[in-house]
Parts: C-alpha cells; structure tokens; sequence
C-alpha cells in the first residue's frame, strides 16, 4: 500500500494525484480489450462482394493509366511547344524527366527556361506518385493471397500501358488541335477519375476500418476501453517518415538481389522512354509518317503487353504445380519460396533482347514498317513479363518491408527513366544524320 507519510505536506495533494493517476493507468491497462476481425467480418475487406472488389481494381487501374498516360502524352507536344516559347529540344525534354522525376523522387530544383510549365510538370508527377503508391496497396488489401495474381496483373501493367496510350491520343489531338488541348483532355480525365475514385474505391486499409469498428463498439457499449490494434501502439509522424526514406535506400545498399532486379527493371523503364524520342525519328525520317500516324505505330508496344497479361492463367498455374511438389516432397513450413515467382522475368528477359534487336535491323527504306513494330511488341510483352516477375519477387521476399521494396524499385526506375530521354535527344540527332546517310 502507498503511504504519504514521506511526502512534505505543501506537495501532498499533488502527490496524491500522481499515486491515483497511476491506478488508474494500471487499471485501464489491465482492462483494456483489442478487437481483431472475426471469422467471415462482412467488414474484412476480403469479404466485399465480387462488384465492388473489380470496380475498385479497374477505378485505380485507370486512375494509375491516367497518370503514365500524363508522362508520355506530352511528348507529342514538343513541335508546338518549341515554336512558340522559342527553346529547344533538349529543354522540351526536361518536361517529361521532370514529371517521371517528380513520380519516384523528392523535389528536384531545375531552373531551366520555360520554368512555368516544367515546374507544373514537376507538380503534376510528384502529385501522381501520391495516388501510384496507394493504389497498389487497394488491391493488395481486397484480395487474399491465393486470389491476387491476376487483379495485382492487371494493376501492374496499368503504369507500363500508359506511357503507350500517351502517344496515341496525343498524335491525333497535336494534328489538329492547338497543343493546350493535350492538357485540357488530361485535365478531363483527371476530373473523371476523382468522381469515379470517390463513387466505387471504399476504405481498404484494415487497420484503418479496425479502429473505426473498434470506435463504433466503444460507442455502443460505452466503453472506452475496447481498442483497435493500431491504437494501442502509435508512432510519432517524425518517425513514420524517417522510416519511409531509410528503409528502400537500406534495401539497395544491403540486399543484392532487390539492387540487381531494381537496376533491371530501371533500365526496361528508360528504354521504354526512349521509345518515344526513337519512334518519332524512325517512323518519320524512315516512312515519311505523319504525327497521328506515329502515334499509332505505339500499338505494338500495346498489343504486345496486352498478350503477356493475357498469359496470367499459365504462370498462375506454374505457381500453383511448385506449391504442391513441394508439398509433395514432405516439405514443412512455408509452401511458398518467392523464387517461383521470377519464372515470367526468365522468359520475358530474352524477348526484350530479341524485340530490340528486331526494332533496330529492321528500320530500313527497304523493310516494311510492320516489322519493327512486331519488334517493339515483343519488347513490350517482354517488359511486362520481367516487370510482374520482378514486382511479386519482390513482394513475396521482403514481407514485412514489401512496400519499402516496392518504393525502393520506384526510386530506381524513375530516376532512370528520367535520364535516358535527355541524352535519347543526342541520340537521336546521330541516328538522324545516319538515316539520312543510309537514305
């Protein structure tokens, strides 16, 4: 039993209420109840109903469409834009390595001329990235695992299609429309994807709808000692960020394997961006194209990642036979590696070494320009293939931290693809001349 006999009677009250305030710490601690889900919540978001899981999937899907669509799009810009700010090339270009900049890094100061629109770039991509890291989470929280392979498929190649879709909308909308007409469709889209965001994407986030289940039982019951996990144990906000920036630079500096597979999928992203100068030049110096034309020799790159999407079922099934031999072979444990989900990367390496070898032989007077489009397909549906292989690897090594690998392989790939248009514009000066050279 406490006693105040040692306490100095100016500071007995006080000592008094520091006592009972730590019964009472005590005692609520001893009383507090944690809620977690039960058997088949109808509030788990795993338990929503077939509709609004797929009307959720596709909502963000689009939404991430939209935004890698705003990368690309503006590429088809460049002629209109150069001849009325009076700049060049090269500034043109930071438009859009600024705005993939803005997607995977923090602020990059760039004071080039034009600066009001490459710093609304910057903003339009740094604003984006926002809605590309929560979105994968969405779809991640609605699906249990053994149900995720094919939505998680259809989100992930949602960012690698809409670079692709750029081009083509762009191509049409610059041939006949002023330039400010790409950002005034863009700014539709964008405009439509907040109502259909607000209509059909619910709260996933589980320990978010724990607290909020927890909040309603505590209203019901009247008791306020009834808490959701989260809410037992909170971090300071300082602490959550300082986390979120150490953590993916941890991942690359400790880890070979998620440093190996983040260099690979950054340079597949820069060689994506570098399309876009390359295509223009081909496709106009080559076979006389017009911009609208151009646009649509993307639909290679398309068809392509259209087919490895629609390959899903077969690596579904291949993951599925190495789960049961393994299990077959008496194995305990986990019956789940994450090397079983790097077979799609195996395959899809060699066909992006074979479409661009495809693309560049065969841009000649003399060869169809069907030709080097099947090339960029299969470069595109190899893409796809070693992007999926890599993301669920990554995913499935590193549970705990998954979306610090994740945001580690954003970093890498954005700062890549950034790089590559800028010194794509030299590149593709040389491979001009030698094109005219060879013509």
């Amino acid at each position: 039993m406490l006693s105040m006999s040692n306490y100095p009677c100016t500071s007995q009250a006080q000592a008094l209420a520091e006592i009972n305030d730590t019964n009472r710490s005590l005692k609520h601690h001893a009383s507090t109840r944690t809620i977690h889900w039960d058997d088949n919540d109808p509030e788990h978001p795993y338990n929503m109903n077939f509709k609004t899981k797929w009307l959720a999937v596709i909502t963000v899907s689009l939404g991430s469409l939209c935004v890698t669509c705003t990368s690309s799009i503006y590429t088809t810009t460049y002629s209109q834009t150069m001849s009325e700010f009076h700049h060049s090339q090269e500034i043109a270009t930071l438009g859009l390595s600024l705005f993939i900049w803005g997607m995977g890094v923090g602020p990059l100061l760039l004071s080039p001329l034009s600066e009001t629109l490459l710093i609304g770039r910057f903003l339009s991509g740094f604003s984006g990235s926002a809605f590309l890291s929560v979105a994968g989470g969405t779809v991640g929280d609605i699906f249990p695992r053994h149900e995720l392979a094919f939505p998680m498929m259809i989100y992930t190649a949602s960012p690698f299609v809409g670079p692709e879709i750029g081009p083509l909308l762009g191509g049409f909308i610059n041939q006949y429309t002023d330039w400010r007409w790409t950002f005034y469709v863009l700014l539709i889209w964008a405009a439509m994807m907040l109502g259909l965001v607000y209509l059909f994407v619910p709260e996933t986030y589980q320990p978010v709808l724990l607290s909020r289940k927890a909040q309603q039982i505590r209203k019901q019951t009247g008791n306020p000692d009834i808490l959701a996990p989260n809410e037992k144990h909170t971090l300071p906000l300082r602490t959550m960020i300082s986390q979120s920036i150490s953590r993916p630079i941890m991942l690359l500096a400790l880890e070979p394997m998620c440093l190996s597979l983040c260099i690979y999928s950054a340079i597949l992203l820069g060689i994506i961006y570098l399309f876009f100068g390359a295509f223009q030049t081909v496709f106009e110096s080559v076979y006389g194209f017009q911009l609208w034309q151009r646009g649509l020799s993307f639909l290679g790159l398309l068809v392509g990642m259209i087919f490895a999407i629609l390959s899903d079922p077969y690596w579904k099934w291949r993951y599925r036979r190495s789960e049961k031999n393994h299990a077959a072979l008496g194995n305990t444990g986990s019956h789940s590696m994450p090397e079983w989900r790097l077979p799609p990367a195996i395959l899809g390496a060699p066909l992006v070494t074979v479409g661009l070898f495809i693309f560049a032989w065969t841009t000649y007077p003399t060869v169809h320009w069907i030709v080097p489009i099947i090339g960029s397909g299969i470069f595109g549906a190899g893409t796809i293939l070693a992007f999926s292989g890599i993301f669920t690897f990554l995913v499935d090594a590193y549970p705990t931290y998954s979306a610090s690998a994740l945001a580690a392989n954003s970093f890498t790939r954005s700062t890549f693809a950034g790089i590559f248009p800028l010194f794509g514009t030299q590149s593709k000066k040389v491979l001009t001349r030698a094109l005219h050279d060879d013509l």
